[in-house]
């Protein structure tokens, strides 16, 4: 039993130290990924097993022997640094442009835009009771090809008889897998609890389908919404989007696109902007390498599932199909949000993103980075995730509250104040 404790110890030493340091090799970026994810995403649940695994293997005979003190210490460092985990889940770290709260100054006089701290009360796990759901409604139909969606409702009536605002939720899977059923819904129950209406939207995946062909069967859904919103007692003229991964990018194409003919083919005329977009963890530009080894375009799975041309000879496709490049004075309202420690898309992509809509956006834009976590960390129903939904519907909130003043998007004060006011750090 000393060396099964041993090797208990250390097997849990490499967990959680691949937590905190995963691996980036093309062999290992999977495992490490899913290994870090798993352990930083469900940190509460592995320390009551990894406790229960070390205190059954000492009782029976663990610790007769320098193997097993040895397992015993390792495992213990390795549920200490677990636990710290959990510690850093409770800090969400955001930055807020003119939030209203005092400008620090650099040396120079100039000022420097605040470090904030999102503060907001914890959620429990979300009820589905009190939200109404309808399945696969058809948003898309021609020929062959079917597209659906799911709609999240309150389960009562209309909020005091008027429309309800909508939100879009567009599922990640590096454009290849994925799937309405499987992602955003601690989110879209939430929102539809505090009388909003959500639609899961699913859209054609590749080898499939060919790029622009994901974005345009979304921004069908902005049509049928546009026609079809208040069967759901949702508002036609008021959406945000969110997503996350290749969700997160394909969001903030969506929020950044509107009104471009390319990407509506046949229904150019119908409007298809959105009021606000809040990605998580996206890509956000696939031609300059940045936080990457080699471009995000020059992938193998860019290359050949998804745009399906050479990167090299195709950059300015691959340029069209980079939100930075569509960033422009007239973008809508956004709230980025991305792990610290997510190793599949590093935490740096969505800090270039936000500095470039900051330098060009008359909207406001916020940016949380969550400490601590890993790429996919909302898909848990875990306290980090109540954290961060608390968050966005507070956000949400007030972009939805300004629209209803017919005020114009929400100034970056009445966002910080929508979000619960910051304390400077």
């Amino acid at each position: 039993m000393p060396y099964v404790l041993l090797t208990l110890g250390i097997l849990f030493a490499l967990a959680a130290a691949n937590a905190f340091a995963p691996r980036r090799s093309a062999v290992l970026l999977a495992p490490s990924f899913f290994l870090g994810w798993l352990t930083i995403e469900m940190a509460p649940h592995v320390l009551v097993t990894w406790a229960v695994a070390t205190g059954l293997t000492a009782a029976f005979g663990g610790l007769d022997g320098w193997a097993g003190w040895t397992g015993l210490v390792l495992a213990l460092a390795a549920m200490a640094g677990v636990a710290a985990t959990v510690v850093a889940s409770r800090r969400t770290v955001v930055t807020l442009r003119d939030s209203g709260a005092p400008l620090d100054l650099d040396p120079e006089g100039a000022p420097r835009y605040p470090l904030a701290h999102l503060i907001v009360p914890p959620l429990c796990l979300i009820p589905r009771k009190g939200v109404r759901v309808e399945r696969n409604v058809v948003y898309r139909e021609e020929g062959r090809l079917r597209l659906r969606l799911d709609v999240f409702r309150p389960a009562d009536g209309a909020d005091d008889g008027g429309l309800r605002p909508g939100l879009m939720q567009i599922h990640g899977g590096a454009w290849v897998i994925g799937d309405k059923r499987e992602q955003g819904l601690p989110l879209l129950n939430h929102m539809a609890l505090q009388g909003w209406a959500g639609f899961n939207v699913n859209y054609r995946l590749s080898p499939r389908a060919t790029w622009p062909e994901h974005l345009i069967d979304l921004k069908h859904f902005l049509a049928w919404y546009k026609e079809h919103a208040e069967e759901y007692g949702a508002d036609p003229g008021f959406l945000c989007v969110t997503g996350g991964s290749a969700g997160g990018h394909l969001a903030a194409l969506v929020a950044l696109t509107a009104n471009q003919p390319a990407f509506q083919p046949g229904f150019e005329d119908v409007d298809t902007a959105v009021q606000g977009a809040v990605p998580f963890y996206g890509v956000y530009n696939l031609v300059e390498a940045g936080p990457w080894r080699v471009p995000m375009g020059a992938t193998r799975i860019m290359e050949k599932m998804v745009v399906k041309k050479p990167f090299a000879e195709n950059r300015e496709v691959y340029a069209e199909a980079s939100p930075v490049t569509h960033i422009g004075e007239d973008a809508p309202p956004f709230f980025v949000i991305h792990g610290s420690r997510d190793s599949l898309i590093p935490a740096a992509e969505a800090r270039r993103f936000v500095e470039r809509l900051r330098d060009v956006s008359a909207s406001p834009v916020v940016y949380a980075e969550m400490k601590g976590a890993q790429h996919g960390f909302d898909v848990f129903p875990s306290y980090r995730t109540a954290r961060v939904i608390e968050g966005v519907e507070r956000y949400l909130t007030g972009l939805h509250r300004q629209y209803r003043q017919g005020a114009g998007p929400a100034v970056p004060g009445e966002v910080a104040r929508s979000l619960g006011e910051p304390s400077v750090g």
